[in-house]
């Protein structure tokens, strides 16, 4: 009987915890707003603000990997491109006339193939991972570049022709629809997987990320769970692949270059990961001192970019050490023994 009631309470209390972990920070509520917002204020940033939106779905689906399981990819472009052709193949073709409709199809269909594809990530380290993820994305790279009499080839996929969202709304010049359709799916992605980080299984994904060994000892299953986070991120990256395609109605075998993965990766740096937000924050960023950048030197931008990056870097490693230094300085006034951070010693 007390075995039971002690089960009951430690339920009850992780119940609580949870609910706690999911509450609604006022920062996000102001994020969210903002975004709303930027609909009405910023009329004339639509067509930015879409490619934002879409990179930051793209950021998103490599931090739940990334950022809460630990799993390194160079090659996440390949679910991105994959959901990009199909949506364009669907529109093209008029298999498929509801973008909406479309768009859950690219998106299962990038599921698929990261379904598949997981069980090589199973078997190797980090470097195995690194080269297993690139090779794939070139591998489709290669099958769309070769039947060119589907996919376009090297001139890409054209006469796309998206249909209006949900029957009504038509896509515009202006980029008005397109915007307010891309941060829609943007912030439902963001709800589920939110949702989904804050139970139970997000938080054996973080105790799998910091020690595999230990979560498999205790009886997490680990491997069906990386399985599970690999497939669900592989889905979001190809329905960003998808938005590209109906927002821009074009598609080219430049979706899954290592260049787009690169990107990706770029701003999950400059936002941070493990906390959903690290990949908005950093696609906002990353977008707009690329606009800027361009129109101050368009060929040299990249160099730009990469020097901010390196920046970043010796920037963060020495806040690093101001906190450590500050904590131990703190510990030591109040007679206790600080405790060093292991990467600033």
């Amino acid at each position: 009987m007390c075995v039971g009631a002690s089960v009951m309470t430690l339920a009850a209390q992780v119940a609580r915890q949870l609910a706690a972990r999911a509450r609604w920070r006022p920062l996000e509520i102001v994020f969210w707003l903002a975004a709303l917002a930027s609909i009405v204020l910023l009329p004339s940033r639509h067509l930015i603000l879409t490619e934002i939106a879409i990179l930051g779905l793209f950021a998103l689906s490599l931090d739940l990997i990334l950022g809460y399981a630990g799993i390194l990819s160079l090659g996440h472009a390949a679910f991105f491109g994959l959901g990009a052709y199909a949506a364009g193949l669907l529109a093209k073709y008029a298999l498929v006339g509801e973008p909406v409709l479309a768009l859950l199809i690219a998106g299962l269909a990038a599921a698929a193939l990261g379904f598949v594809t997981s069980f090589l990530l199973l078997r190797g380290s980090d470097l195995t991972r690194l080269m297993v993820t690139l090779g794939i994305a070139l591998i489709l790279r290669e099958i769309a570049n070769r039947y060119d009499w589907l996919t376009g080839g090297a001139d890409g996929l054209q006469g796309i022709v998206i249909g209006p969202v949900l029957g009504v709304f038509a896509f515009d010049i202006t980029g008005h629809v397109a915007y307010v359709y891309s941060l829609a799916v943007l912030f439902l992605a963001f709800l589920a997987a939110r949702r989904l980080m804050n139970s139970p299984f997000g938080l054996s994904l973080r105790a799998i990320k910091g020690n595999p060994v230990r979560a498999a000892a205790i009886g997490i299953g680990v491997d069906a769970r990386l399985v599970a986070v690999y497939t669900i991120a592989a889905g979001y990256a190809g329905i960003a692949g998808a938005l590209l395609t109906q927002t821009t109605q074009f598609a080219s075998l430049d979706v899954f270059s290592f260049e787009r993965s690169a990107d990706v990766l770029l701003v999950l740096i400059l936002g941070g990961t493990g906390y959903l937000y690290g990949g908005l924050i950093g696609a906002v960023v990353f977008k707009l001192m690329q606009d800027a950048l361009i129109n101050v030197t368009a060929q040299y931008w990249q160099f730009w970019i990469g020097l901010v990056l390196v920046l970043i870097v010796l920037g963060g490693g020495r806040a690093r050490r101001l906190a450590a230094a500050a904590g131990g300085r703190i510990a030591r006034l109040v007679g206790r023994r600080p405790k060093l951070d292991a990467e600033a010693r």
